[in-house]
């Protein structure tokens, strides 16, 4: 049996109804740019996180980059972000003329070490971008307390954990700024391009605002140049009728994930991570080759409410790709997330050593990571399948 890797129309055609009305509604008024529905979708998305201000935002990236903006990130600032992420994270801060400084990353739980940026920071250091990565939030307390400590910004990306918890508050409303993505393959899932900026801070909220419509208040007049971060009403219309239902999108995942962890674990050669061997790689790697294991589950540490953006394999001693090309062959979806480390990408390859070096367990991460289907309208069946083939290849 085909498995996708994922599947949108599974979650959005159910809805075709209410999204046609939503859509009937912003035809009918046209007020295609920062119509009703917009203000509407912020209102909700600030309720059900917790922030006090949420600004719906053409993109997740362009979240980021409004973010760094509001905050006055500038050329030649340094911030640390992790080396193991999607491009739009490095992209941001590298769009404004300031530098990346890449730091290395958790085993367990992909997320930045904190000890690793806390080595990393210079006078020259201005702000931090932890990612939650996956659907689990990053270890925010100790991030934090570094970023008091120093006098740093922390920008939240949280484009892959809307509704993932840390110690019982929200991801992306801890630090100065958060952000998501509405990015179809996400979570809470849209029908083009779209993301949302949350802050707890009146001022910077207000600039943002400003800055989001080309620095402009009042209109056509301009004190700061600004940029078109605007997200279309129709998507905040289209977004606002899944919101509704996005308890149970997640609840859904958890239970695929539960189940996957469940049966996979009985499993020859599979362990799940355990979080009792995170701050040491030497130990860790002690531990799995004592359990013979040969690959790693992902798992959700105690403290945090994990929404599963992606099921993330550890295959270790370099079986990745025959894991993969097995998958493949059995038609069952997989993606590699992220086969190349952000420091040792191309275009940033003329930056100072100093902000590429020391990245080795990214490095490794990205050797060994595979994905496997995850999303909630999964059938049991399917899920079965993912396993039995998993099963075949370790055999």
């Amino acid at each position: 049996m085909p498995v996708p890797l994922l599947d949108v129309n599974a979650q959005n055609l159910p809805l075709e109804s209410e999204l046609q009305a939503a859509f009937t509604q912003v035809l009918n008024h046209g007020r295609f740019i920062m119509g009703p529905e917009m203000e509407s979708f912020e209102k909700e998305v600030a309720a059900m996180t917790g922030a006090k201000h949420a600004l719906a935002i053409s993109s997740g990236t362009d979240a980021l980059l409004l973010a760094l903006m509001a905050l006055g990130i500038q050329p030649g600032d340094e911030v640390l972000c992790p080396a193991f992420t999607f491009f739009a994270t490095a992209g941001a801060v590298s769009r404004l003329g300031a530098v990346p400084v890449f730091t290395d990353i958790c085993p367990i739980c992909f997320n930045l070490d904190v000890n690793d940026a806390r080595a990393k920071i210079t006078p020259k250091t201005k702000a931090i971008i932890p990612v939650h990565l996956f659907g689990q939030c990053a270890d925010m307390d100790p991030i934090l307390a570094l970023a008091q400590e120093h006098g740093l910004r922390v920008v939240e990306d949280a484009a892959q954990s809307i509704g993932a918890q840390y110690k019982g508050r929200q991801s992306g409303t801890l630090g100065d700024f958060g952000t998501y993505s509405f990015f179809p393959s996400k979570n809470l899932g849209g029908f083009g391009d779209g993301g949302m900026l949350v802050t707890n801070d009146d001022e910077l909220a207000e600039f943002a605002r400003v800055l989001r419509v080309h620095g402009s208040k009042p209109k056509y007049h301009h004190h700061y140049v600004g940029g078109n971060f605007r997200m279309d009403t129709l998507q905040c219309a289209l977004l606002s009728v899944k919101l509704k239902r996005y308890g149970q999108y997640t609840a859904d995942r958890q239970r695929n994930a539960a189940h996957y962890t469940a049966e996979l674990r009985k499993l020859n050669g599979i362990v799940e991570a355990d979080p009792a061997h995170c701050k040491c790689v030497t130990k860790q790697d002690q531990w799995l080759e004592s359990q013979q294991a040969r690959i790693v589950l992902p798992t959700a540490y105690a403290h945090n409410d994990h929404i599963w953006n992606q099921y993330t394999l550890r295959v270790l001693n370099g079986g990745r790709d025959s894991l993969k090309d097995h998958l493949t062959s059995r038609k069952i979806g997989c993606e590699v997330y992220y086969p190349i480390t952000l420091d040792q990408q191309g275009c940033f390859a003329d930056l100072p050593e100093a902000s590429r070096q020391g990245c080795s367990v990214s490095h490794r991460l990205a050797g060994e990571v595979i994905s496997i289907p995850i999303y909630g309208e999964l059938t049991e069946a399917q899920r079965v399948e993912v396993i039995d083939a998993i099963a075949q290849w370790l055999a």
